[in-house]
């Protein structure tokens, strides 16, 4: 595996995950280990070019495999820095492609009992190595000799010779060492090395606080207690209930797929009331699973961290190599939006306000009623009933839908693989083989995991457990999808939300951009975090497509597709409610940068959260999408960290993405548009620079009118 890659990873796997257990201090084992006798660092083999052996995974392996792994990258890397041949991109970059693929391996396996079937034991074993790794990680990326060799090609005239990608590759990894301390020496080297380990520790705590606090207020409710909720919802609670051993109740969740529908459309208005609570004080609770005091650590760890590489604050540091550059200006496009949204929002209120009255309700709209009301607005606005637009949207044919588009966009066709032909770590999941619809060529897997379980982390995401490489021999992708949706009644189908329904969309471009790669260099499979959510929400435009509604959109027990003029609704009320998500969305993203640039000496998050909102004149009726005391995305690692505003700006290159389609002759699957889509803005993955990819796909950079326009804001200057 390639080296900067691999550090990428690193990064964010000792960042992702928990642990309550201090550091253990122990020598790596000898570098002349092998991978023998342990699976999880065994060569991937059977169909399919090698798969996962996810059917032979065993905990008590995995710690002795990261041992292994980590000494045997060590011994390959340190073989390239003892190199007595002049440094050249063959003998340093090229060779460093190539280190860690052992290693890698187990980090699969790792992320699956990370994120989809942790453990008590697991964690156990992430408390432990999580600090292990970031000081592996150090040794690696504080490599003196190994620096100089990549500092060397980075400086040479040798690099002039190069093909774009390669020199954009020369680039990624002298970067990857540059900005993660390589520069730095003594102790300023050491005191960056104990700060990334101490993080290490930190974003796991963080994160396996909040996993705790949603595995810990699951509540178990009577059937008068469920009125007002769908009939496909409570039979998917009862179900939930019944495997928890709770027969003849109802379980709700601590997780958004429960919270959300349950304030949708739950009649008690105390029973939302903590759902609600349960749900936003994840992590807020003054108990042993209270993340306050390591927030305020990990910010004051971080801005040290970046002070001994020379940074004023570490947003600026985070963005430097982003398409936004600065945190001035990431912060001045969430400011221009910043008070579309709330005017937006107090029209929200006063039309909620006023049914609520009408009912006499004798009530002030709260938190816990905003979605509640949004749905009565929304049937008496547009006589749109969310409830009625479920019963098209079933789980199984969206999956088809989505198959459907990626045939029509980039010539994929997706066949199931024979059961049990491709081992997988649990039942509920599903495996797709990824072919070329023209040629037949095969080009990868596809791994699908739907449903919510314990040990499983909340929300959706992808990930790739191979990536596309042609260097040295092809390479193709393993990918897969993951969600949280509530598994129905035996025989029953999974009927999902509209904005469900959009993330399902949403997550499956994350796969389809890993599936379309033609990179030759496996570190150019990465990406730049503010254009890589822009594949993805570009994809949830191709559910409101002709195609999709007239196919796919179909009654669960009638088959009947979707009426047209429940469409008009939907297509009606494409931004009602705007002013929420954008409000709930943009307060999450704003507090992110406050908390990145500012001094962060005795801060107090939850002052300093209130503080912030106050001042950005947060309504008092929607809280942040995410609370500080369990912003997984920021606080359980870095990746998104002073980085959540990406969304937004990938959102301007949506619209502006999605304008392009609307105005073909085709449409939204115009062949050319399309061809140019594939070419410039998923095959090449990280090999060209994020805003050049754009323009050769555009013709010109993004405009943020199409964003308003999108939102139904006022567009600046009209």
């Amino acid at each position: 595996m390639r080296q900067t890659t691999l550090l990428l990873a690193l990064v964010a796997l000792v960042a992702t995950v928990a642990c309550q257990s201090t550091m253990t201090s122990t020598t790596l084992e000898s570098p002349t280990i092998t991978t023998a006798g342990n699976p999880l660092l065994a060569e991937w083999t059977g169909p399919y070019d090698g798969v996962p052996a996810f059917d032979e995974m065993d905990l008590d392996d995995l710690k002795p495999a990261l041992e292994r792994g980590m000494a045997l990258n060590l011994a390959e890397v340190e073989a390239i820095a003892d190199n007595p041949e002049p440094p050249t991109f063959e003998n340093t970059i090229v060779a460093m492609e190539g280190t860690g693929r052992a290693l890698n391996r187990v980090f699969t396996y790792w992320g699956i009992w990370s994120s989809n079937i942790s453990s008590p034991e697991f964690r156990q074993i992430q408390a432990e190595m999580a600090p292990r790794l970031s000081e592996y990680f150090s040794k690696i990326t504080q490599n003196e000799k190994l620096f100089a060799r990549v500092r060397a090609v980075y400086e040479s005239d040798e690099v002039k010779q190069l093909s774009p990608a390669e020199q954009r590759l020369v680039e990624l990894v002298y970067d990857g060492f540059a900005r993660n301390g390589a520069t730095l020496e003594g102790e300023a080297a050491e005191r960056y090395a104990a700060i990334n380990q101490r993080l290490a520790e930190l974003h796991t705590k963080f994160a396996n606080n909040v996993l705790a606090d949603e595995e810990g207020y699951t509540l178990f409710l009577s059937e008068e207690q469920m009125a007002g909720l769908p009939g496909s919802f409570q039979q998917a609670a009862a179900a939930a209930a019944s495997e928890a051993g709770h027969e003849g109740e109802y379980a709700i969740f601590n997780t958004r797929s429960s919270m959300d529908p349950f304030l949708t459309y739950a009649e008690d208005r105390s029973l939302r009331e903590t759902v609600w609570r349960n749900y936003y004080n994840r992590g807020d609770n003054g108990d042993d699973n209270d993340n306050n005091a390591i927030i305020a650590e990990i910010l004051q760890l971080r801005d040290e961290r970046v002070g001994l590489l020379g940074y004023d604050n570490y947003a600026q540091w985070r963005l430097e190599n982003r398409m936004a550059k600065t945190p001035e200006q990431a912060i001045e496009l969430m400011e221009a939006v910043w008070p579309a949204a709330l005017a937006r929002v107090d029209q929200e209120v006063a039309d909620m306000q006023a049914i609520a009255d009408a009912e006499g309700a004798g009530i002030t709209i709260e938190p816990w009623d905003y979605r509640y009301y949004a749905e009565k607005v929304r049937k008496a606005k547009y006589d749109l009933d969310s409830d009625e637009v479920k019963q098209y949207l079933q789980l199984d044919k969206l999956r088809d839908a989505m198959f459907y588009v990626a045939g029509e966009l980039f010539d994929f066709r997706f066949t199931p693989v024979p059961e049990g032909s491709v081992p997988v770590f649990h039942p509920d999941v599903k495996v797709w083989e990824v072919t070329d619809r023209e040629s037949g060529d095969h080009v990868g897997l596809w791994y699908l995991d739907p449903y919510a379980r314990t040990g499983k982390r909340s929300g959706a995401w992808a990930s790739s457990y191979r990536s596309h490489e042609t260097y040295d021999g092809q390479q193709t992708v393993l990918s897969s999808n993951n969600s949280n949706f509530v598994k129905g009644a035996p025989g029953q189908p999974v009927l999902i939300s509209w904005d469900d329904a959009e993330t399902y969309f949403h997550e499956f471009g994350h796969a389809l951009h890993a599936l379309s790669s033609n990179v030759a260099y496996p570190t150019l499979n990465g990406g730049v975090r503010d254009y890589t959510e822009f594949q993805s929400q570009l994809l949830e435009r191709w559910l409101l497509t002709d195609a999709v509604i007239d196919n796919y959109l179909v009654h669960h027990e009638t088959g009947e597709p979707i009426p047209d003029d429940l469409v008009a609704k939907i297509k009606k009320a494409a931004t009602f409610n705007e002013g929420f998500r954008t409000t709930e969305y943009l307060a999450s993203a704003l507090v992110d940068m406050r908390y990145h640039t500012v001094d962060p000496e005795g801060i107090d998050p939850d002052a300093f959260e209130r503080q912030t909102l106050e001042e950005l004149g947060m309504p008092d009726e929607i809280p942040m999408r995410h609370r500080s005391t369990h912003f997984g995305h920021i606080f359980s690692g870095e990746g998104y960290s002073a980085g959540y505003y990406g969304y937004m700006w990938a959102d301007v290159l949506t619209a502006d993405a999605a304008e392009a389609f609307a105005k073909a002759p085709g449409g939204f699957y115009d062949d050319g548009v399309a061809e140019k889509l594939v070419e410039h803005l998923f095959a090449p993955r990280n090999a060209v620079d994020p805003a050049d990819a754009y323009r050769a796909f555009r013709g010109r950079d993004a405009e943020i009118d199409a964003l308003m326009r999108d939102r139904g804001f006022p567009v600046p200057g009209e």
